[in-house]
C-alpha cells in the first residue's frame, strides 16, 4: 500500500501566496508522474498541474505563469507553488502520484485533499 498526505492548504487573501506538499511513502519502488488537481464545489475535477520524474512539466491554461509545480524524488515529495492566487482558485486540492510497486506493479494513487480558499 502506499499513503500520499498533503499539507500546506489554508486561507489566503487574493494575491497571496501558498505552498502545498505531498510526501508518498509504502510500498514504492519508484514515482512516475506526481500531479496536482482540484475540485471547486458544484465542478468537476480538473488537472492543475503535473511534473514526470524526469522533470517535464504541465499547466491548466488558467494557472500558467502563477503556479509551480516540483518534486523530490529522493524524498517521494510533490509541491505546488501557488503565487498570485485568485478567488477563482479556491478548491479542494488533491495530490496524484504513479506508483511503481517493489513488486514492479503500476497504481494511481490520491491523497484525501487539502482545502485553498481564496478571499476577495
Amino acid at each position: 500500500q502506499v499513503q500520499l498526505v498533503e499539507s500546506g492548504g489554508g486561507l489566503v487573501q487574493a494575491g497571496g501566496s501558498l505552498r502545498l506538499s505531498c510526501a508518498a511513502s509504502g510500498n514504492i519502488f519508484s514515482i512516475n508522474a506526481m500531479g496536482w488537481y482540484r475540485r471547486a464545489p458544484g465542478k468537476q475535477r480538473e488537472l492543475v498541474a503535473v511534473i514526470t520524474s524526469g522533470g517535464s512539466t504541465n499547466y491548466a491554461d488558467s494557472v500558467k505563469g502563477r503556479f509551480t509545480i516540483s518534486r523530490d524524488n529522493a524524498k517521494n515529495t510533490v509541491y505546488l507553488q501557488m503565487n498570485s492566487l485568485k478567488p477563482e482558485d479556491t478548491a479542494a486540492y488533491y495530490c496524484n502520484a504513479e506508483v511503481v510497486s517493489r513488486g514492479y506493479s503500476t497504481y494511481s494513487y490520491w491523497g484525501q485533499g487539502t482545502q485553498v480558499t481564496v478571499s476577495s
